[in-house]
């Protein structure tokens, strides 16, 4: 399922028009989004919660020369899924 299924089964099942669905779904990303890069965790009972990793600095190799590279620090997002949605895939 794409963004625009997405957006579609939304509008559907709240009996909205597409606009609206994709403005509610919008929105919902865009607090997940600036919670994260403000260092916050989202956490959705049942269903999920998102945060910040953090990855340290270390060395890995380009695999065209086999030199060694320094790869950076960095942060990126992490989903750990909750017991309903774990329990809703394994049925």
């Amino acid at each position: 399922m794409n963004k625009g299924e997405f957006v579609d089964a939304l509008a559907e099942r709240l009996d909205v028009s597409r606009a609206q669905a994709e403005r509610s779904l919008g929105a919902v990303l865009e607090i997940i989004e600036s919670e994260l890069a403000a260092g916050g965790k989202v956490a959705l009972t049942g269903f999920g919660s998102f945060e910040v990793a953090e990855r340290a600095e270390r060395t890995g190799r380009n695999p065209q020369t086999g030199a060694t590279i320094k790869i950076a620090a960095s942060r990126a997002p992490k989903f750990s899924a909750g017991a309903a949605l774990k329990a809703a895939i394994n049925k």
